[in-house]
């Protein structure tokens, strides 16, 4: 395995890493709070933040993957229930994980063909694109730690070095 690839290998278990404790902290919170129209929040809520980034991952995953769009809003709430979000939050960190380990150093230089959702046509290289996709992630889960710490309890760290800390 590549240098390149194996970094976003370690991304990638990363990535699932940080949701995983993210949303274990929110599972702390009283619906109501999960809920809630919070003014600092891009996507209104926690659970619009969440919903957010999951709608985002299936959009990029599915254009790897060369699958027709499924239409979704970037705001759009797939889950409005916290343990359903979860499990397809899962879901998705283990699309990613797979995809991810399956790439070759050749794979990472293919072109990626896309429309944005305002159906402007662009194409770029798989690693840039995975690069965008995760630092994405990083973008809104910081969002939502905020969010979190708002609703009155104290976020988990979600640094990288805390991961590498605890997976050696």
């Amino acid at each position: 395995m590549s240098g390149f690839v194996a970094h976003f290998v370690t991304f990638a278990d990363y990535n699932a890493w940080a949701n995983a404790r993210l949303y274990e902290a929110v599972a702390e919170l009283p619906s109501e709070a999960i809920t809630a129209n919070r003014p600092a929040a891009f996507f209104d809520s926690i659970l619009g933040t969440l919903n957010h980034v999951l709608v985002a991952d299936r959009i990029w995953m599915d254009r790897f993957e060369h699958l027709p769009p499924a239409g979704l809003a970037l705001n759009a709430i797939v889950h409005d229930k916290l343990s359903e979000l979860r499990a397809a939050r899962e879901a998705e960190d283990a699309r990613i994980r797979r995809f991810v380990g399956e790439l070759d150093s050749a794979d990472l230089e293919r072109t990626v063909a896309y429309k944005n959702s305002k159906g402007e046509a662009f194409a770029d290289p798989l690693h840039r694109l995975l690069a965008h996709l995760f630092n994405h992630q990083t973008h809104h889960r910081g969002q939502a730690h905020a969010l979190i710490k708002d609703a009155g309890i104290a976020p988990p760290p979600l640094d990288y070095v805390y991961y590498m800390r605890e997976v050696g």
